[in-house]
């Protein structure tokens, strides 16, 4: 059977139902009539045939055997790791965990959030700061993200110091964005000291690129001196052994987890960590899990100070951090979970032992190093780099060369004592002694690590597979994923996430490549990137195709950085407002003041599209000064706005750039071409389109697509030799966006496998039920809960808006009492008050069949009854089924039940529920209360120990 009937819900009878009740004959006559005819294409894109899953895996394997698996000792940011099977398994390979969505219904997501809570935990003790994050997007973009807190939280210096012993690709990353915000780049040795005044901050390596150990705390005390922060960046493995940050009086650490049990994966998705001192706490970037309560009093967990959010905050957020890397920071935090601190201990001195080991054997040969105070890397100087490099590629190993006469070793966790052996007799050493018995410790006394770590219960408790393989279950059993139902989100697209396409990542083929691995090792990922880049070119109708951006708000910071370079190349250096029309994502707004480009926001017409004389009074205002407009297509409010190709003309007759958000491309592809309708740069999400799964907030790629005129100023190489990030990049040219010039690559395969397996005629086919769908639902609920706004005829797009603001005003009940109540009837919320507040946002993908759309509908419906009750006058919205939803097992099996309504009405609504019924582990949370008592590291054993439940919903003194 061809792929794309296993990825379409509705079978061809449940189409033809679905096509009766919105009243057309076929899905193309419906699509064709909810897309405007001026902007639908003529043919097909050119795409090759349709694979079977078969051939496509197939395929893979083809290009995979192209690859050449090198043992790696390389370094430079990405280290060799062993991911345990049993995580591999029943967390990183389980629909589970991957197909769940960001936890902002956090009822339904106490599994992941507490992984990821023990993730922030793992990370504060490590680095000895009381508050993390749940992750950021790459190491580079993390030092760029703490530059950002440093130039916000001290604002009087307009400098920053870059040590120049980072990594040449976090320097290369981080001196750009520090430039994009107008911040003069200074980098120096830190170890040496600061000089100068007017600075808002210093990045210290530790340890450094070369693998080098020095101590931070001169530069960390001066920069305090001047009234700036100092930011440290520490590989936590490192940090089992060295001195935390935190001790030696850091504000902000950075890094990466990687080497937690993540695979190299050709450059990523990796999961970055920030954490921060406690006066930094309500100004970092990204999300944070905290603790709060919920309706009955039970500790519960949340994402805390969403007030922050880009989202909610757009021109004035401080991150345009969307999507970070939730799936691989749990991970990371189950291999702490899983080794415990004893066991980093061992891995931790393992490594260590190892280069030391290396180290004395090419001393004892007459080779000179840069250090002889490391952890994890040495560096050999003054030798024939790259004839040492050759000759051990071709004994299967893979190091760095340094110019031409060093080389850099550094030791992953599966490293042996025959390693150490063959690497040192390429430097000329026999006689090798790889045991490190007569070797010791090379870390300086003063930096030696002598306080506890990881002391949590968490951390010393599940060390056995059994163990592992229940808590992960535990986990995954508290959470509402794809693998339970349908996740009807607009604006984020959860469809079918294939099987077929999944299982190739984990190919060590794929996984275990080196981002900076030789191209002649490299062939088959090559291919693959470029076929990818290639369709997606097609596909969009753009000239060419970046896949290095790691995130959507990282391909939305990269096409703008296009445009405002692409201006300055121009010598139109005034242009520096951008339009963004108020229904717009909101990353777009905060990606803008990224860019360092000014706001204007254009106003929404009664129909819910652009109101154009608005955008005529934008323009005669700003006229020379605009560098283009950002829209989103079709738009956020779920319509295809037939004035788009007038809207690009008055832009383009200002002389502005035309950006169009590719996040809605499952309503378009195979339709129309967005460089075709007046586009010159958009940014398309991989994660939802093109089937890579969000993985309860991350991974996620972003590639930027744009017209001929701005390919100069897609994203470089931030590990291109021949950059000089001393330097501002040249004018004319583009900027790099990740520390890795494929970005995310390790999940690529998914989307290649989606796009060949679907071909053209499959991704037409898969548009075109996504509309359907949308429109089956909207036309069923429109009476009960009205659709906002509508296009041609009636009609919507992917998604549409159900507006509950009348009910709300007549009963009470708001939109999140809805979100609430469908949690009782096992769904997941449509997106809640964005874009409008009050509304809900509903999208079923192509992927969902009609039973489970009816189950929805009849969710709905039943909802709607419980709401006209309260209007009648029956009940009281206090004492309403609604206001107390939703409900646990223990609630509606307790002998305590003082409600006016019953156990059944509560958890058995409809009869569907009692053959298959998701309970939440927890009631209600209450959202101020964990805002207010921040709390973000995991609570101790006794916060959930057994209580008697209270019967007042009150969480305030529990």
């Amino acid at each position: 059977m061809e792929f794309i009937s296993r990825h379409l819900g509705p079978d061809a009878a449940e189409r033809e139902e679905m096509l009766a009740e919105v009243g057309y004959d076929s899905v193309e006559d419906l699509v064709k009539t909810a897309i405007p005819d001026s902007i639908q294409a003529e043919n097909l894109p050119d795409l090759p045939e349709a694979l079977t899953e078969t051939a496509a895996q197939e395929r893979l394997r083809e290009l995979a055997s192209r690859n050449t698996v090198l043992k790696s000792f390389y370094g430079q940011g990405y280290s060799d790791t062993i991911t345990p099977a049993v995580i591999r398994r029943g967390l990183l390979e389980d629909p589970g965990w991957y197909t769940a969505y960001t936890p902002y219904q956090p009822e339904i997501s106490q599994g992941r959030l507490e992984a990821l809570l023990n993730f922030q935990t793992m990370i504060q003790d490590l680095t000895g700061l009381p508050v993390a994050n749940a992750s950021l997007l790459d190491e580079a973009s993390a030092v760029a993200e703490a530059v950002g807190l440093m130039s916000r939280a001290v604002k009087k210096g307009r400098r920053v110091v870059l040590d120049s012993r980072l990594h040449p690709q976090v320097l290369a990353v981080a001196a750009e964005r520090a430039r994009a915000i107008e911040l003069e780049v200074e980098i120096t040795d830190a170890s040496q000291g600061i000089v100068g005044e007017d600075i808002v901050g210093v990045v210290v390596a530790y340890t450094g690129t070369k693998g080098d150990i020095a101590d931070p705390t001169k530069a960390i005390k001066e920069a305090h001196e001047r009234g700036a922060l100092a930011a440290v960046v520490a590989d936590p493995l490192s940090l089992v052994h060295l001195k935390s940050p935190g001790d030696l009086g850091a504000d902000i650490a950075v890094g990466s987890t990687q080497r937690f049990g993540v695979p190299l994966f050709f450059g990523g998705p990796h999961a970055a960590y920030i954490a921060v001192a406690e006066k930094r706490k309500r100004q970092i970037p990204g999300r944070i899990v905290g603790v709060s309560v919920d309706a009955q009093g039970r500790p519960a967990y949340r994402l805390a100070l969403q007030t922050r959010e880009q989202h909610i905050r757009r021109e004035r957020a401080t991150s345009n951090i969307c999507t970070a890397q939730a799936l691989l920071a749990n991970v990371a935090s189950m291999y702490a979970v899983y080794h415990g601190p004893r066991g980093l201990r061992d891995i931790a001195k393992r490594v260590h032992s190892l280069a030391a080991s290396f180290h004395a054997a090419v001393k004892a040969a007459g080779n000179d190093t840069v250090a002889d105070a490391f952890f994890d890397t040495v560096t050999v100087t003054g030798v024939n780099a790259a004839q040492i490099a050759q000759e051990l590629q071709g004994k299967g190993y893979l190091v760095r060369t340094i110019g031409d006469d060093e080389v850099s070793v550094s030791f992953g966790e599966s490293a042996t004592a025959a390693d150490v052996e063959v690497l040192a007799a390429a430097f000329g050493a026999t006689n090798v002694d790889a045991t490190g018995a007569n070797t010791g410790d090379v870390v300086p006394a003063e930096l030696t690590r002598d306080d506890d770590i990881l002391t949590h219960d968490i951390f010393n408790s599940i060390h056995s597979e059994t163990q592992m393989m229940r808590y992960l279950r535990k986990l995954s059993d508290k959470d509402l994923a794809l693998d339970r139902s349908m996740i009807p989100l607009g604006s984020c697209t959860m469809k079918l996430n294939p099987v077929a396409a999944m299982e190739p990542i984990s190919w060590p083929e794929f996984a275990n490549i080196h981002p900076f691995a030789p191209e002649e090792t490299t062939a088959g990922w090559s291919e693959l990137i470029a076929e990818i880049e290639g369709w997606l070119a097609e596909l969009t109708g753009y000239a060419k195709v970046s896949i290095q951006p790691n995130a959507g708000s990282q391909g939305e910071l990269s096409g703008l950085l296009a445009i405002r370079r692409y201006h300055v190349a121009n010598g139109d250096n005034e242009r520096d407002i951008i339009l963004i029309p108020a229904s717009a994502h909101g990353t777009n707004a905060a990606s803008a003041t990224l860019a360092n480009l000014r706001v204007a926001v254009v106003k929404t017409a009664d129909d819910g599209s652009i109101d154009t004389a608005d955008l005529d009074e934008k323009i005669a205002q700003h006229g020379e000064h605009i560098a283009g407009i950002m829209i989103t297509y079709p738009s956020t409010h779920g319509v295809f706005d037939p004035e788009v190709r007038e809207v690009c003309e008055k832009v383009h007759a200002t002389g502005g750039q035309v950006y169009i958000d590719g996040a809605n491309m499952n309503a378009l592809s195979s339709w129309t071409q967005l460089g075709k309708i007046g586009g010159d740069v958009s940014h398309l999400n991989l994660h939802k389109t093109f089937t890579i799964p969000h993985g309860g907030g991350g991974p996620g790629i972003g590639p930027v697509a744009v017209a001929q005129h701005l390919v100069p100023f897609l994203p470089s190489d931030a590990a291109d030799p021949s950059v000089n990030p001393a330097e501002p990049a040249p004018v004319g040219t583009g900027v790099p966006i990740t520390a890795a010039r494929y970005g995310s690559a390790g999940v690529l395969p998914i989307s290649w496998a989606y796009l060949a397996m679907a071909g053209a005629e499959g991704l037409k086919q898969a548009t075109a039920h996504a509309i359907l769908g949308a429109n089956y639902v909207a036309h069923r609920l429109n009476d009960s809960f009205p659709v906002l706004y509508t296009g041609n005829k009636g009609l919507v797009a992917h998604e549409c808006i159900l507006d509950l603001r009348e009910l709300t005003d007549a009963s009470g009940v708001t939109a999140a009492d809805v979100a609430k109540r469908l949690i009782d009837f096992g769904f997941h919320a449509p997106t809640l008050a964005f874009p409008v507040a009050g509304t809900l946002m509903f999208e079923p993908t192509e992927s969902e069949d009609l039973g489970e759309l009816k189950r929805f509908i009849e969710a709905m419906e039943t909802i709607r009854a419980e709401i006209q009750e309260i209007i009648d006058g029956k009940v009281a919205y206090e004492d309403s089924v609604i206001h107390h939803a939703p409900f646990t097992a223990e609630s509606v099996s307790s002998d305590s039940w003082d409600y006016a309504f019953g156990r059944e009405k509560a958890s058995w609504a409809v009869d569907s529920l009692r053959n298959y019924k998701y309970f939440p582990p927890v009631r209600r949370i209450d959202e101020a209360y964990g805002d207010r008592n921040l709390v973000c590291a995991c609570p101790p054993p006794e916060a959930f120990e057994f209580s008697s439940p209270a019967t007042d919903d009150s969480p305030a003194d529990n």
